[in-house]
């Protein structure tokens, strides 16, 4: 937040006048981040340190590895869409083709491309994700055996019917 206040930029939901922009935003959220981590709620501070360290590694693999098609043109024939897209390529390789990016920003890319490995990336990938089911399933077991103690404690001393109306006239009190 302070950096966006910095540097003047405001938060809004959408475009102005493209209410309907988030179902595109939410595809390209599926396609990478959903199944990578899934639907889950994650929000221990080990989860958080495991999701990074997963979204480092995705990063990488995403935009160096996975090619994507981009949509060239649309042309509509009565109700038909003819759509035609561009030959699959990684965000890696269209940075590379792309003219407005400086050539120092395209070495840098080409020296960091050479030193990945795939294979070991998503060898890392399926580790961290299961490292991040391992907290999840960490923390889940932690609350259960919270809930259990509280219940527990709720049936140590015997609730008859006269201690109910006594404990119960004195919570009134």
């Amino acid at each position: 937040m302070n950096y966006c206040e910095k540097e003047h930029i405001t938060f809004t939901r959408a475009r102005p006048y493209r209410k309907n922009d988030n179902c595109f935003v939410e595809q390209k959220n599926y396609s990478v981040v959903r199944r990578a981590v899934g639907y889950i709620r994650y929000d221990t501070d080990e989860e958080l340190k495991i999701m990074n360290e997963l979204y480092n590694t995705l990063r990488l693999y995403t935009n160096f590895f996975l090619p994507s098609m981009k949509l060239k043109e649309k042309t509509r024939i009565g109700s038909k869409v003819l759509k035609k897209y561009d030959k699959p390529k990684t965000p890696y390789q269209r940075i590379l083709e792309c003219e407005l990016v400086s050539e120092e920003i395209k070495k840098n890319l080409r020296r960091m491309y050479e030193t990945l490995n795939p294979l070991l990336l998503k060898r890392d990938l399926d580790k961290i994700s299961k490292e991040l089911s391992k907290a999840y399933d960490k923390k889940i077991r932690k609350m259960e055996r919270k809930e259990k103690e509280e219940r527990k404690s709720y049936t140590d001393f015997p609730l008859t019917q006269n201690n109910f109306i006594y404990n119960l006239d004195e919570a009134t009190r």
